[in-house]
């Protein structure tokens, strides 16, 4: 095989191949070496079949097998040879082919450009802690200990009040019979809550532990008994016991009861568990610094193809008239969009940065735990979109890789309270809200549209064959 590298125009290239025709030759012997074995001719035993005889009954099915194999192995060898990663996909334009001759062709394609990642290692962001203090931690675990139910029985002769927790026992009827459903055993109500019947609460203010009461109410809209629903029923209630609800002592056994080892270990769990709650968001912000940087980063030169796929994503959806309004936008987005893809994906490759089946399986499952209920429909979305899935690797690819240079870079560390955290998420949060609505305006009719946009198919001349190349590496695709 010889190559040739010609028409060099910035990120354009042609590269001429050429294979002699003694090569191509011996790619038809192996082919047919390879049939010879499998096909069955009236008059010949299998494997005896002449090559004069195989080439005369099925020489063009071969060639067209052997061709496709060629393209696609020497097109993929020259672009390696010559250290060309191409952006997208390249063109074929068959020169010469045919049996018992050479075979020339002309790979056209754009290359993508060399990126400088050196000084995302030096990269300058903010870092965030969230300081906690001791009363924010105690204010938390008050809340807490304020949920927990703590019920202790009274005297018999003190009264229910509100607030309070009655265990009864209940019998009704309607028109003075009983009906399915009207008994009930050591039924505990909070009194205030009315939980059990609209306005039966109510009624058992005042009542002592032993007290009979008739009790009535209407049996509501959802009474699992057609027939008797918005009927009036008399409940003749027996009162087990009234407990009222005392404050939870905060010490070392309620600190137990939550799984924490005392009190002290109680604190730091929560001290954290707040702090949590602000570093996902902080740690964000981080991210977008660090690629607020790399936008900031010179490439020399977009490959202009990939701009015009990625102006078409962004343009989806929308009418001739409009798309054309926003073009030099949606360039300048565009160009942005890939130059930071370009970037981060040559970080990725160099670190030798990989994303994992169970990286993948982790990420569906936390997925998975934020839309509880919907376990079996998110699952059956992933395993019925492929690229759905691909999308997802995507994003953890990116992860990794910021994850990396925040690692490699020079962060300069942010001590910072609770409401200092709250005012610089809500500036954020406004300034993201403000940006977004100025697109929406310029984009009213805009789809929502995926990031990554489907490569084109290579076009060549002559014949339907093709080369398998390279995909362009963004870092979607990794």
């Amino acid at each position: 095989m010889k190559v040739t590298v010609e028409n060099k125009k910035g990120l354009n290239k042609d590269l001429k191949v050429f294979i002699d025709k003694e090569t191509m030759n011996s790619y038809m012997d192996e082919k047919y070496e390879e049939i010879k074995g499998s096909v069955n001719l009236k008059g010949f035993r299998p494997g005896k079949v002449p090559k004069e005889i195989l080439k005369r009954q099925f020489g063009k099915a071969v060639f067209g097998e052997v061709l496709d194999k060629v393209l696609k192995e020497t097109s993929t060898k020259a672009l390696e040879e010559n250290k060309i990663k191409p952006a997208g996909q390249p063109k074929l334009d068959l020169k010469t082919y045919g049996e018992d001759k050479d075979l020339e062709y002309v790979l056209s394609v754009t290359e993508l450009p060399k990126v400088e990642i050196k000084s995302l290692e030096n990269i300058k962001f903010d870092e965030y802690t969230v300081k906690i203090e001791d009363s924010e931690t105690d204010k938390r675990i008050k809340e807490i200990a304020k949920n927990q139910p703590n019920f202790k029985e009274v005297s018999a002769d003190t009264k229910a009040k509100k607030g309070d927790l009655v265990s009864l026992d209940y019998k009704a009827t309607i028109d003075g019979k009983d009906f399915k459903g009207s008994e009930g055993k050591n039924t505990q109500l909070t009194l205030g809550k009315d939980l059990f019947l609209k306005g039966f609460d109510d009624q058992l203010i005042g009542v002592k532990k032993d007290d009979e009461k008739i009790v009535e109410a209407t049996l509501p809209e959802n009474f699992p008994e057609k027939e008797l629903v918005n009927k009036k029923a008399k409940f003749n209630c027996k009162i087990l016991s009234v407990k009222q609800s005392e404050e939870v002592k905060i010490d070392d056994d309620f600190a137990k009861n939550l799984g924490a080892k005392d009190l002290k270990d109680l604190k730091n769990l929560i001290s954290k568990q707040i702090n949590d709650e602000y570093k996902n968001s902080l740690d964000q912000l981080s991210k977008n610094q660090i690629l607020k940087e790399i936008e900031k980063i010179k490439i020399d030169e977009v490959p202009e193809n990939l701009v015009e796929e990625e102006v078409k994503v962004l343009s989806q959806g929308m009418s001739e008239g409009e798309a054309k309004k926003n073009k030099k936008d949606f360039e300048e987005k565009a160009k942005t969009r890939i130059k930071t893809g370009l970037i981060l994906n040559e970080f990725g490759e160099k670190n030798q940065i990989k994303v994992t089946e169970q990286e993948i399986q982790a990420e569906v499952q936390k997925q998975l735990r934020m839309m509880p209920g919907q376990e079996k429909m998110v699952m059956d979305f992933y395993q019925k979109n492929p690229s759905a899935l691909a999308s997802l690797r995507g994003t953890v690819y990116e992860e990794k890789i910021l994850n990396l240079i925040k690692e490699k870079g020079k962060a300069n560390k942010k001590e910072i309270s609770k409401e200092e955290a709250e005012k610089i998420l809500k500036e954020a949060h406004k300034h993201d809200h403000e940006h977004s609505h100025g697109e929406e305006k310029k984009e009213t009719k805009k789809k929502s549209s995926t990031s990554s946009s489907k490569e084109k198919k290579p076009s060549t001349k002559k014949a339907k064959s093709k080369p398998v190349a390279k995909k362009t590496k963004k870092v979607s695709k990794k």
